[in-house]
């Protein structure tokens, strides 16, 4: 059986989910002559763990628990996140750091030292993707490696490998769609008499809004998920500081139930469409008939609809996500590498 490593650079929701996951698919990864082991988590501000022979995923939510992750290190560990992805000597980096949309870092950096490490990287951080896309990628063909990011948008439904792996040739004109689950879970509770400031507080209840929601309500969640997609898919970097943008803060009950009476619906509108060679995108509050794909789109789902030289219109839609289908994209980019290096 072929074993092999990961340094887990983050350990939130959607880390835990990760670590949690390995254990799941334990049986399956033995199907396929696979073993992934973790034996490095890094954390901003929970410590560190390093050991080689493997981090059991129930010790290491123990440890965070308490604060500190050193406990389970066999090893002294010394310097910064950075000296630590090259002291852990793992096959693949799995960065899960929250991210920063103004410059993408310290995910940049993580993913870049890893790299240069000889590990392939994988990540759910937007962040890298938008700032740094085409260095990483040419960093990591120099090294003979992968850097793979496919739930940084839309959790773990399948957009960058769709055009990457089934659908050559086929050229993005532009895209559509209801891309933050926070903000659409949010006007749906408002479409039912909450306040504003009710269903803001609902939503950090269940963990789906931030203690500081304002990434998502404002739009810039959005935006860089738009300046993602625009990067990699319609080959023109932008940054989401090039999306026109408006959240949903002035939004008020009173608006969306006259919607709901002439049958229609707010919802938060991603869009880009390419013309003359030219990205135009934007990121605004829009009022949707019941005709329409996205009026349907309910809760925390997404919604992306594709218009293609080849395909008028393809569509991705994935139900009420959370942070176990976000691990499994990232599980899904490691099988993928494993895959194409045979």
């Amino acid at each position: 059986m072929k074993q092999y490593t990961i340094c887990l650079i983050g350990f939130g929701n959607v880390g835990k989910a990760f670590a949690d996951l390995l254990d799941n698919k334990a049986d399956d990864l033995k199907k396929m002559n696979i073993r992934l082991r973790i034996t490095a988590i890094a954390t901003g501000s929970h410590g560190k763990a390093l050991d080689q022979k493997g981090i059991n995923a129930a010790a290491a939510m123990s440890a965070y628990k308490k604060g500190d992750l050193s406990s389970l290190s066999s090893d002294l560990i010394d310097g910064d996140i950075n000296a630590f992805i090259r002291a852990s000597q793992a096959d693949f980096l799995v960065e899960t750091s929250p991210v920063d949309y103004e410059s993408g870092q310290p995910a940049i950096m993580h993913i870049e030292t890893a790299l240069r490490a000889g590990m392939h990287a994988v990540s759910a951080n937007k962040g890298p993707v938008v700032h740094a896309y085409q260095p990483l990628t040419e960093i990591a063909e120099k090294h003979g490696k992968y850097f793979l990011f496919e739930s940084a948008v839309m959790d773990g439904a399948p957009i960058f490998s769709v055009f990457r792996e089934a659908l050559p040739a086929a050229n993005i004109l532009g895209f559509e769609g209801i891309l933050n689950s926070c903000t659409n879970l949010l006007i749906e509770l408002m479409e039912t008499g909450q306040s504003f400031d009710q269903a803001v507080a609902y939503a950090q209840s269940i963990g789906i809004a931030e203690t500081d929601p304002s990434g998502d309500i404002d739009g810039w969640d959005a935006a860089i998920k738009v300046a993602a997609l625009a990067t990699v898919l319609m080959q023109q970097p932008i940054k989401p500081k090039d999306v026109e943008r408006k959240g949903i803060r002035d939004l008020t009950p009173a608006a969306i139930s006259e919607a709901m009476q002439d049958g229609k619906r707010w919802k938060l509108v991603c869009r880009a469409n390419k013309s003359d060679g030219v990205v135009n995108a934007s990121v605004q509050p829009e009022l949707v008939a019941s005709t329409s794909p996205l009026y349907a789109v309910n809760g925390t789902s997404s919604l992306v609809i594709f218009k293609t030289d080849v395909l008028p219109g393809l569509g991705i839609l994935e139900s009420n996500p959370g942070p176990e289908t976000t691990a499994y994209g990232l599980l899904a980019d490691v099988l993928n590498i494993l895959k194409s290096e045979k």
